[in-house]
């Protein structure tokens, strides 16, 4: 896991000077604090921070070049079949046990498409071929590494930070914003891919390949991907979803410094931990401990651990110092981001890395799995959506005075409109407000198509919509907090078997125990199901006091005296009337009004 920066200059430009790019690449120092090193050619350069993993010797070092001196690389990340594709293909002469070093030895072998196809593993890559002058960006297949990347008649400039390349040379004296993505931010709160909120800086896609030649012609290929409809099971492996699951813990077990798992009270983590002890017999789990009671889930994960005989490390964390971490966690996420959970993200895996190097995670399972409540009720909603819209109006507000029903999913024009108001934390009717006559980007606007068919068929397309959507929003919190201190975070839930696996189990959820429940019965294995918590309690904060007490004096400085970034296409009034309304308790939306003011700490830290 580490940081790069790279540079791919167009017909008759040049690079931009080394003490330059030197600077831009310190911002990501903390992805790598191992090694940096920067290597400079004709019509590019790539830098790297490295966070030492497999092999920590120098020869692990990067930039990397292939045997045949053609290829020029940078990676973030892990491939966890690197030492099965180095059999598979025969690869000899290996300077190094690094995954980097198998990668750069394919792509002489089979080529860049082939080798990206092969990988399984979490990554962010970019390659330069220099025989035919093209680069080339690609990014794992679950979006869990972060590649952006700038484009303009200089030339291309991909990075592992946002702000690696808006303060480029190149872009940072001609931002524009997008207004289309800035409204996507304060509804969704974070930058959904291929987007952000500038023009001409973009996200590489899950799963996605861009080439481009030193024209500036770029193409896009998208190399992995899973389905949202129609959804064929009668080719299902005949490997099981345990066998799955615990190959892909070992997998990710690998390692040449310390590994530990992260240990809740839920039911994802706790499966994955049950899978790293039978691999690893001495592996710690690390578990937090907080004094709110409603919050604090650290002893039911101790008797978990108890069960499975885990070596169990349970830090304690005050409210207090929670809260004096909130601005330097700001300092973490360099792109605009409005989830508030990142605030506990940040302090656990602040704790985390005072211990180990490298955790595993349960991250990805609600997604793969229909663990989220709202997936159910959006199924038992859609019939109203089968009426016209006006009688449905008239239907429901008879209904609701009667008792009989107690629902808003009526009054949504749209079938698509109810399941993304699911998703926003400001209303799409203050969102219009603030930015009148702009609607949703187009990408966005797609992931939230769906067709009202069958209970299943609807049910794998809001599965779909969670991977490609809302899990977006999770990676980015996990990495830029994690990375923030310099630790890797695995997820064995995102290998590319399990979620091939994941794809072929489907369900209705007629009963709400149907959430998650391929897991709960693999954990019921595991630990007896007495002691199995289903209730989700998570670790999260008390944000809506915070905000009414001490977070209140900086809230009105940022949203209401210094100058809010982005108002030549923001209606600010809208958005400043909504954080006063707040305030004066005309309404309790403390993760709207954060959204407003996660915006502002962004701007005035970063920009």
């Amino acid at each position: 896991m580490c940081g790069f920066l790279a540079e791919f200059s167009f017909e008759n430009q040049a690079c931009i000077d080394l003490e330059t790019f030197e600077n831009i690449l310190a911002l990501s120092k903390h992805r790598g604090p191992d090694n940096t090193s920067v290597s400079k050619n004709t019509n590019f350069q790539l830098g790297f921070n490295r966070l030492a993993i497999l092999d920590i010797s120098e020869n692990g070092n990067q930039p990397k070049v292939s045997p045949s001196g053609r290829y020029h690389m940078v990676f973030n990340g892990e491939i966890y079949n690197f030492k099965q594709l180095s059999e598979s293909y025969q690869l000899n002469n290996l300077n190094s046990t690094s995954d980097t070093e198998v990668i750069s030895h394919l792509l002489d072998k089979v080529g860049i498409q082939k080798t990206i196809s092969l990988l399984n593993g979490m990554f962010a890559i970019t390659i330069i071929d220099t025989q035919n002058k093209l680069c080339f960006l690609s990014r794992d297949f679950a979006g869990i590494k972060p590649l952006f990347y700038g484009i303009n008649e200089n030339g291309i400039v991909a990075a592992s930070q946002f702000n690696q390349v808006y303060k480029h040379p190149w872009f940072k004296n001609i931002l524009k914003l997008r207004a289309d993505t800035v409204k996507e931010y304060f509804g969704f709160g974070y930058m959904q891919a291929p987007n952000t909120i500038y023009h001409d800086i973009y996200q590489v896609n899950p799963g996605e390949l861009i080439q481009i030649d030193t024209f500036g012609n770029l193409t896009k290929t998208q190399l992995v991907s899973f389905k949202k409809n129609n959804i064929d099971t009668s080719n299902s492996s005949k490997v099981n979803l345990e066998d799955t699951l615990t190959d892909a813990v070992k997998r990710q077990l690998i390692s040449d410094v310390s590994v530990a798992t992260f240990l809740s009270g839920g039911i994802d983590s706790p499966l994955i931990s049950a899978y790293a002890k039978k691999a690893k017999p001495d592996i710690e789990a690390f578990t937090i401990k907080v004094n709110d009671p409603t919050l604090n889930e650290s002893d039911i994960a101790k008797s978990y651990a108890e069960v499975l005989q885990l070596q169990q490390i349970i830090v304690s964390v005050e409210d207090s110092d929670i809260l004096n971490s909130i601005d330097n966690h700001f300092y973490a996420y360099t792109e605009p981001f409005g989830d508030y959970s990142s605030i506990p993200t940040y302090v656990i895996t602040r704790e985390a890395k005072s211990k180990h190097t490298v955790m595993l995670s349960g991250d990805g399972g609600d997604e793969l799995f229909y663990g989220y409540p709202r997936m159910r009720d959006v199924l038992n909603k859609r019939f109203w959506f089968k009426m016209p819209f006006p009688i449905r109006k008239l239907i429901a507000k008879v209904t609701n005075t009667l008792g009989i029903t107690k629902t808003w999913a009526p009054y949504f024009k749209t079938f698509d409109a109810f399941v993304t108001n699911k998703h926003l934390h400001l209303s799409q009717a203050i969102l219009d407000k603030a930015f009148p006559k702009v609607g949703f980007s187009k990408d966005m606007q797609q992931l939230y198509q769906f067709k009202n068919t069958s209970r299943k068929q609807l049910l794998q397309q809001l599965r779909w919509n969670e991977f490609y959507a809302h899990m977006q929003r999770i990676l980015i919190k996990v990495d830029r907090a994690s990375m923030q201190h310099s630790l890797e975070v695995r997820v064995p839930f995102l290998d590319k078997k399990s979620i091939e696996k994941a794809w072929e189990l489907t369900s209705d959820l007629k009963d709400k125990t149907d959430l998650k429940k391929p897991l709960k019965e693999l954990l019921n294995n595991e630990i007896p199901e007495s002691i199995i918590n289903t209730k989700k309690m998570g670790f999260s904060v008390p944000l809506h006091d915070w905000l009414h007490t001490t977070l209140k004096t900086d809230v009105h400085a940022h949203v209401f005296d210094k100058p809010f970034y982005g108002e030549s296409i923001i209606n600010v009034p809208v958005l400043q009337q909504y954080v006063k309304d707040f305030y004066d308790k005309k309404h309790h939306n403390s993760w709207g009004v954060w959204h407003i003011y996660a915006w502002q700490k962004w701007a005035a830290i970063h920009v």
